[in-house]
């Protein structure tokens, strides 16, 4: 059997970590290894990883780590550094796999031996496990090359992948990006094809410390991280320019419903005439629309989604 060695990077998540440890423990294909390491949280996450790890004892080896704060991308290094086998992945200590996870993206790589990571669609979840979206619903992922979506600023989620570790070894996390994969996605598109799972296998949980409703923080960290990994993707110094001046237009949108009225603007200006004219024109308007609008749209979309979906249900 393929063997693969899980991490899961704790901090601050007392509310949500057993949820996630049981969520490895639920696996239809065990991992050989799991590596904790709780990050230096001011929680009490470290006492419920240490009470849960002790109660269910889990069927493969474990290792638990309580360490002082390095930092998400330190704390996936370590864990990478600490795997010796064929596949590896991370899940974060609030996010969710389905029972199949494992097992559905190790075949899907097993199949695809020239592929270096493995991922897919997710659900999005509430602090309650409500379903409040799914990433299908507003995105499509290429499968194999995955590098032109990256460079528009399209990017899965970290809870939907599997690694081939000889690939990973390669890179790791840059220690200095707030915004942890993205830099490496771009890096190992260049090493192989990413394989796409068609099925939905794991929630990425929404709340409000997620980096991902940071707009102008994931764009700053985006077009910084396309700087610095420019060259090993071959791409002039024109190229990269004109890709991310469309890059800045279409970040406008995402600016101005979620409240970032005065940065859209800046980039507005910064990019006015490289939109096509159809959506220059569509979104020009939306500067006028008030912020409770977009706020109370967002609300009614997560009431619909959860009226649809429900809770999220796994085993235990």
């Amino acid at each position: 059997m393929p063997s693969i060695t899980v991490l899961v990077p704790s901090y601050n998540h007392a509310p949500f970590i057993e949820r996630t440890l049981r969520s490895i423990f639920a696996q239809t294909l065990k991992p050989e290894k799991l590596i904790v390491i709780d990050d230096g949280s001011k929680d009490e996450s470290a006492r419920i990883i240490q009470t849960v790890l002790k109660e269910h004892e889990p069927p493969f080896d474990f290792e638990f780590i309580s360490r002082e704060n390095r930092g998400l991308c330190a704390t996936l290094n370590e864990g990478l550094a600490m795997t010796d086998t064929e596949y590896f992945a991370y899940l974060g200590s609030d996010d969710i796999w389905l029972p199949d996870f494992l097992k559905e993206q190790c075949n899907l790589l097993e199949s695809r031996p020239d592929a270096v990571l493995a991922f897919g669609h997710a659900y999005l979840i509430d602090a309650q496990d409500n379903i409040i979206d799914r990433t299908d619903n507003w995105t499509a992922f290429a499968d194999g090359d995955m590098l032109p979506l990256l460079l528009q600023g399209v990017i899965f989620s970290s809870p939907t992948v599997l690694y081939r570790t000889t690939a990973l070894r390669k890179y790791g996390w840059n220690e200095d990006a707030r915004l942890e994969d993205y830099e490496l996605y771009l890096k190992l598109s260049g090493e192989g094809e990413f394989a796409r799972n068609e099925k939905t296998l794991s929630a990425w949980r929404q709340h409000e410390w997620n980096t991902s409703d940071n707009f102008p923080l994931m764009l700053r960290e985006q077009l910084e991280a396309q700087d610095r990994a420019a060259g090993m993707l071959n791409m002039t110094p024109a190229e990269l320019e004109n890709i991310q001046r469309t890059r800045k237009f279409h970040a406008i949108f995402d600016m101005l419903r979620a409240g970032y009225k005065r940065e859209a603007l800046a980039l507005f200006w910064e990019t006015r005439g490289h939109g096509p004219l159809a959506e220059t024109l569509k979104l020009l308007p939306r500067f006028a629309v008030p912020q409770a609008l977009f706020q109370w749209n967002r609300r009614r979309k997560r009431k619909a989604a959860i009226k649809k979906y429900g809770k999220l249900k796994i085993e235990s």
